[in-house]
């Protein structure tokens, strides 16, 4: 888990100043084809470490764990996301990643194999479920141009 933490902190590093070159303006135009704003796939962003924060800690406390599903449409929309300020989604970005990487080079090996059930999907490891979130972050900062 220590080389994916440092994977993290790279990506963290390498995509705040890009994101933070965006302006206000800029960051509620639709990115994707009839798809979010850069603020809105931040957001989602920010919703994947709240969710993945929960399920990290609960799986290193836990002998397994079983979570509900993310609603992603509708946990943007209940947030009104466009309605939040660019720098500051940037800040809490880039900290709930700092601390997530914090987090994962602090997992016990011994919990890396910690099944997961996360909503109808397959269950997995925990060690797959932390890969899969760097995995996801990388995809959706290269949709947006910061990774």
């Amino acid at each position: 888990m220590m080389e994916l933490s440092a994977k993290l902190l790279r990506v963290i590093d390498e995509a705040e100043p890009k994101l933070r070159a965006i302006t206000e303006s800029k960051s509620t135009e639709r990115v994707l084809s009839g798809g979010w704003s850069y603020k809105q796939v931040v957001g989602h962003l920010i919703d994947s470490a709240s969710n993945n924060h929960q399920r990290f800690v609960r799986a290193a406390l836990q002998p397994s764990l079983d979570f509900p599903g993310y609603d992603q449409e509708g946990w943007v929309r209940a947030q009104v996301i466009q309605g939040v300020s660019w720098p500051r989604l940037i800040d809490l970005w880039a900290a709930y990643n700092r601390h997530l990487s914090h987090i994962l080079a602090n997992l016990p090996a011994s919990k890396l194999k910690t099944i997961c059930r996360i909503g109808a999907g397959e269950a997995v490891t925990l060690d797959f479920l932390a890969t899969d979130y760097v995995t996801h972050l990388v995809h959706h900062l290269s949709q947006i141009g910061a990774a």
